[in-house]
């Protein structure tokens, strides 16, 4: 038997990554994030086939990666280094025979990409490991000198799980794929069972979590939701068909439960799609369905937002790694809101088996305290949107107020769920949610048309249907207030609005910074307004993301995916692809980062003649030791401003010239497609719960003032994400603090960091290692 090789100098390590458990849409993207992120910090990395299992066979199960191994794998589904489950492993024998193996490969450190229950036996393996390096030369299988350069082990954990199951965490890679799997399958369900006024029972995935049931009942405008934490009331069948009654009575062709797999009721007695099917069918003689989704749920290309969280979650591993030490605790990596963060991992699996104990015990409000606070926050928008005769939650006469509620700019999905979950959230609580169709021009010109005006009170029958929908159902215009102030304010005082929720873009960001400073002119414009950024662009000060954003990357992706298909199977081609976005590269780096772009060019960052001479010999290169590869097609992104002189159309001629035949260069420009058609439900999700924050925010000015109201800065505000963060900026500070107008964006672009990501991750090289003059790289 050979000797282990020699461990690499300094703090560099031979870093492992296997992948284990049920498999999970993101997890190649994870998987390529650490190889390569190893490879470019000056480690080596290997990939463990068949997760565990491999490491207790060994042999050629361990297998040394280099960058090219990895091509291709962001938008592939499932785990391409395969996964097992693997008894020998839950034996201590099992874990000594891993841990021979590792010695002998030279491996020191594991990244593991799985659930709870491999994250578990990871920790298991790191605690065992000085006994089990002892055992190993008691037996004479290893010498001490063998085990002498590994002493400790690290490990660092990443949460593969569709089911969104673990604490600690808002999203574990895999989770929402899921959701916009079952997403399409109930906005499909959706037209038969309008046709046929059918009711359709849908049990999708979850047997201790109902993260996927809440989203998939939220994003779909479902009528009831069954979820393990939260079951519902003793008397829920009544509760149940009395929700559903209403809303048939109201108008509603179709009706849609969601059931999770792990559903019960409040004695632990199990709900089924059948329980729920009968009792639709024999009490309120509705023709009901069952559809159970099943593995559906698990497979296909990942979306977007799981290529971005799996690539940043795995270079964030190998960093931590790095960082450890013999008394760093596990981490696990986790987001927060849009923040990546390190976590303690028992804690996590603690906190995880802690809600099923809870569950078990009967605690359920227990059991949602253990989830993350965004999950309650879902729950609660659910259940106040879902059906507005709730007496027990409408405030006092005097509170109730006038609501307007208008869309200004581009639309963006998301919108019409926003406004949807804002008309549900206002007749909830006694307020009169008023639209104001097609922006400002439409307030201003066709308020008072006959027979119906821009001005309309929304019952819940109007918006009912809209959580779907794609665009803008009220209309929405780019113009603005300044258009024609005084007509704008007779309109306000017209219609004695007492509060306005504005979704939109910077140009929605503008119009509230025109009516904060007309205040002092304008008397109507003394009530509070709360902006929701909703926009593909993602430029709104104030917030880390916008409504919308995800679907057009969604859209973008998938078109992008079509395109380097195309590149592939040409073998020697590249793509240049012009990304929408206005003066804010954010959708051209985030679709960089989640399509596995060569190179990204921005606003932000301009583009030369020397970063072009750099990529196109970069190009040459990479094609010059291609030899035949198979995912060989190439991208490159460049946003729409990024250079007035060097168009999309003019890099790709740039890039064929140069190429002297020897490889061929196309451009794709995917327009308005970006706009995307069907809401992503992150969008969605996200939309409902922004909106319904805020007009808690505005009813928290109820009864004041005029007076009182313009001496709170608070009383015009945005709501963002800002990191962990859910918050509201007053708008006077974030124009004048963050906001960049002259290139309409914020002036701190929390994004910008990703860039670099994207180049490292691409193999792009840097300006300093190249020629200034030819673009070689220089020895």
């Amino acid at each position: 038997m050979p000797p282990p090789p020699a461990p690499l100098p300094g703090k560099k390590r031979r870093i492992g990554v296997l992948t284990s458990g049920g498999d999970s849409p993101g997890m190649n993207g994870a998987v390529r994030a650490v190889v390569r992120m190893s490879i470019d910090q000056d480690c080596e990395s290997y990939a463990i086939y068949e997760g565990y299992e491999g490491l207790v066979r060994g042999g050629d199960l361990i297998k040394k990666m280099g960058r090219d191994d990895v091509r291709g794998y962001l938008s592939e589904g499932g785990t391409l280094i395969g996964t097992a489950r693997c008894m020998a492993f839950m034996e201590r024998a099992g874990r000594l025979q891993a841990a021979k193996n590792m010695v002998m490969t030279g491996i020191d450190a594991l990244v593991i990409i799985g659930g709870d229950g491999s994250l578990t036996g990871a920790d298991t393996f790191r605690r065992e490991w000085s006994g089990l390096l002892s055992e190993l030369v008691e037996k004479k299988e290893l010498k001490a000198s063998q085990i002498e350069p590994f002493q400790y082990l690290n490990i660092v954990g990443l949460v593969g799980s569709i089911d969104n199951d673990m604490s600690s965490t808002d999203a574990t890679i895999g989770c929402y794929s899921s959701l916009a799997r079952i997403c399409d399958a109930v906005d499909c369900i959706d037209a038969t069972a309008s046709s046929h006024q059918r009711a359709f029972v849908i049990e999708v995935m979850g047997r201790h979590c109902g993260w996927l049931a809440q989203m998939a009942a939220l994003s779909t405008g479902a009528d009831f939701a069954f979820l393990p934490e939260k079951p519902p009331n003793e008397n829920w069948k009544e509760e149940m068909c009395g929700i559903i009654s209403r809303h048939r009575k109201m108008g509603k062709r179709k009706t849609i439960v969601i059931v999770a797999e792990g559903a019960h009721d409040l004695s632990l007695h199990k709900v089924t799609p059948t329980h729920v099917k009968d009792l639709l069918s024999n009490t309120l003689k509705l023709d009901t369905r069952i559809t159970t989704l099943g593995h559906v749920q698990r497979g296909g290309s990942p979306c977007a937002y799981d290529r971005m969280l799996s690539t940043l979650q795995g270079c964030e591993a190998v960093k931590a790694v790095l960082d450890a030490t013999p008394e760093t605790p596990t981490p696990v990596i986790c987001v927060i809101e849009n923040k990546i963060v390190r976590k303690p991992l028992i804690k996590a699996v603690e906190d995880t088996h802690a809600v099923a104990k809870a569950i078990e015990a009967k605690d359920f409000d227990r059991a949602m305290q253990l989830r993350d606070a965004e999950f309650s926050e879902y729950h609660n928008a659910y259940m106040t949107t879902t059906a507005t005769d709730q007496p027990e939650m409408r405030l006092p006469k005097e509170k109730h107020m006038r609501i307007g509620i208008i869309h200004v700019g581009a639309p963006a999905g998301g919108m019409n769920a926003a406004t949807r979950a804002a008309v549900a959230y206002c007749l909830t609580r006694g307020h009169t949610p008023i639209a104001l169709h097609n922006g400002f021009p439409g307030l201003c010109r066709h308020h008072d048309d006959q027979p119906l005006g821009s001005v309309r009170e929304m019952s819940w029958s109007d918006v009912e249907g809209w959580v779907s929908k794609g665009g803008s159902e009220i209309g929405t215009n780019r113009a603005l207030p300044s258009d024609d102030m005084p007509k704008t304010a007779y309109c306000f005082e017209k219609y004695k609005l007492n509060a306005l929720f504005i979704i939109g873009g910077f140009e929605a960001f503008t119009a509230v910074s025109e009516l904060r400073r007309a205040r002092p002119e304008y008397p109507a414009f003394r009530i509070p307004i709360a902006l929701l950024p909703a926009t593909i662009s993602n430029n709104v000060p104030g917030t880390e993301y916008s409504v919308g954003s995800d679907t057009c990357l969604n859209a973008l992706v998938e078109y992008c995916d079509a395109i380097k298909q195309s590149a592939s199977a040409s073998r020697r081609r590249i793509f240049v692809v012009e990304t929408q976005g206005g003066k804010s590269g954010y959708i051209a780096t985030i679709a960089g980062l989640s399509i596995g772009a060569l190179a990204v060019y921005t606003p932000e960052e301009g583009i030369n003649i020397r970063m072009l001479s750099r990529d196109i010999e970069h190009l040459r290169t990479s094609f010059a030791t291609d030899q035949g590869q198979s995912r060989a097609g190439k991208l490159i992104l460049r946003n729409e401003h990024a250079s007035d002189t060097y168009t999309t159309e003019v890099i790709a001629n740039m890039i064929r010239e140069e190429a002297k035949g020897r490889f061929e260069s196309r451009f794709a420009i995917p327009g308005h497609v970006q706009q995307g058609g069907t809401p992503s439900p992150m969008d969605r999700v996200r939309a409902v719960r922004l909106a319904v924050k805020c007009i808690t925010f505005l009813e928290g000015f109820a009864g004041k003032s005029k007076e009182e109201i313009v001496a709170d800065p608070m009383s015009m505000s945005v709501i963002g994400i800002k990191g962990a963060s859910v918050v509201f900026g007053p708008m006077e500070k974030v124009e004048k603090e963050e906001t960049n107008w002259k290139e309409r964006r914020p002036k701190d672009e929390s994004w910008l960091q990703l860039k670099k990501i994207v180049d490292t991750l691409s193999g792009r090289p840097k300006p300093g290692d190249c020629c200034q003059t030819c673009g070689k790289r220089e020895s």
